[in-house]
């Protein structure tokens, strides 16, 4: 059987660290050129990067914020210009902080939501208008199980993280019209550097709360999004695929 990913090129927001760097990791290992986008860190970037290539695909790598949207205009462009086309883009970046509401400063705020939200027009545009007019492609957005449950993460998170969903299922309608499907990855509590920004309390009471009792490895959520946005997976959209470990609720 062949590849789940094969001749595929795809673009991964957030592309170096915890969640993103294993979608990148396994987006290569089933056959796919991989590009993406990350803050600060160049050093993680070459070592995803080398991860990339070592599987034998093309990778690019670009330092700019998923809220500059002139930035995310001319990685579109340049990636499109190096491959011609983009079949897979990823909205996988994301902020988290462990405010209360009370006391959640109005940078705070912004800084989540500026990041969480804002990017997903900033990133989607430029590579929503290539799939339209290639007629095909698929979007996957990773957002949370704290946008659906009343689960003790942050608001502005789970307010963040709610819109994601809103962006996904409206998103859906409108791209089917041109061959594009838009589905989305609510995830647990994961041991990512995101994850780990949570509230010792929150983390020491998850094994209470998840039947697997333990926090999801970034890999078993590219496994599953290998899958998602591969062409076996040809007839969902609209739709929001819980991934938590079993949340008791």
């Amino acid at each position: 059987m062949s590849l789940l990913l094969e001749g595929k090129h795809a673009f991964v927001s957030g592309g170096t660290r915890g969640i993103g760097a294993a979608l990148c990791e396994i987006f290569a290992r089933e056959g796919a050129d991989v590009a993406f986008n990350y803050h600060s860190s160049d050093e993680l970037a070459e070592k995803v990067k080398a991860t990339v290539e070592g599987f034998g695909r093309k990778c690019l790598a670009f330092k700019v914020s998923v809220t500059d949207r002139v930035g995310m205009k001319r990685v579109a462009r340049e990636i499109h210009d190096e491959w011609d086309t983009v079949e897979i883009l990823v909205n996988n970046a994301a902020v988290n902080k462990g405010d209360n509401f009370a006391t959640t400063t109005d940078k705070s705020w912004d800084w989540v939501v500026d990041t969480n939200v804002n990017s997903l027009f900033a990133v989607t545009k430029p590579f929503y208008k290539q799939m339209i007019r290639q007629r095909k492609g698929t979007i996957l957005n990773v957002t949370s199980i704290g946008a659906i449950r009343a689960l003790p993460t942050s608001v502005h998170y789970a307010t963040s993280k709610s819109a994601m969903i809103g962006f996904t299922k409206c998103l859906s309608r409108e791209a089917a019209n041109f061959g594009i499907t838009v589905n989305a990855i609510a995830a647990g509590i994961f041991d990512t550097d995101l994850g780990n920004t949570l509230p010792a309390r929150l983390l020491e009471a998850h094994e209470n709360w998840v039947s697997l009792k333990r926090l999801g490895e970034p890999n078993e959520l590219a496994e599953f999004a290998a899958f998602m946005v591969s062409d076996r997976n040809s007839y969902m959209n609209g739709e929001i695929i819980t991934l938590d470990g079993g949340t008791i609720t």
